[in-house]
């Protein structure tokens, strides 16, 4: 079973660009939201296997998203990664405390981008 992915994230060429690489490199379906309440809708609509969150986005930011994904019973049990470009140690130990599932630093290899989803949902 092909499993699926939520992308949320604001930049076209970045959304666009991994769920290229994820279609061709892991074979993942791919669900894409341009903005975090677009991302909501669409992760109770899709109940995807995994959602990538983009931190830095206008109006609703990933922290907020990702609160509204936790509290919603529809999504609270969806594995969430962030992207985000903030690679400093302190940000990274912030994350890490927000419950999720991993930190993904861009720029990201885009051929590892797949392995690095496997090795977080296996």
């Amino acid at each position: 079973m092909t499993k699926k992915i939520l992308i949320i994230d604001d930049d076209d060429d970045i959304r666009e660009a991994t769920q290229i690489c994820l279609e061709i490199v892991g074979n993942w379906k791919i669900v894409t939201a341009s903005s975090g309440k677009q991302g909501l809708t669409k992760a109770i609509a899709e109940q995807p296997n995994l959602i990538l969150l983009d931190v830095m986005m206008p109006d609703m930011d990933g922290l907020e998203t990702l609160q509204r994904l936790q509290i919603n019973t529809l999504t609270k049990d969806i594995p969430v990664v962030f992207l985000t470009a903030k690679a400093h140690p302190a940000e990274q130990r912030q994350f890490t405390k927000l419950n999720v599932s991993g930190v993904i630093t861009k720029p990201y290899d885009p051929f590892e981008l797949s392995d690095s989803i496997a090795k977080i949902l296996s």
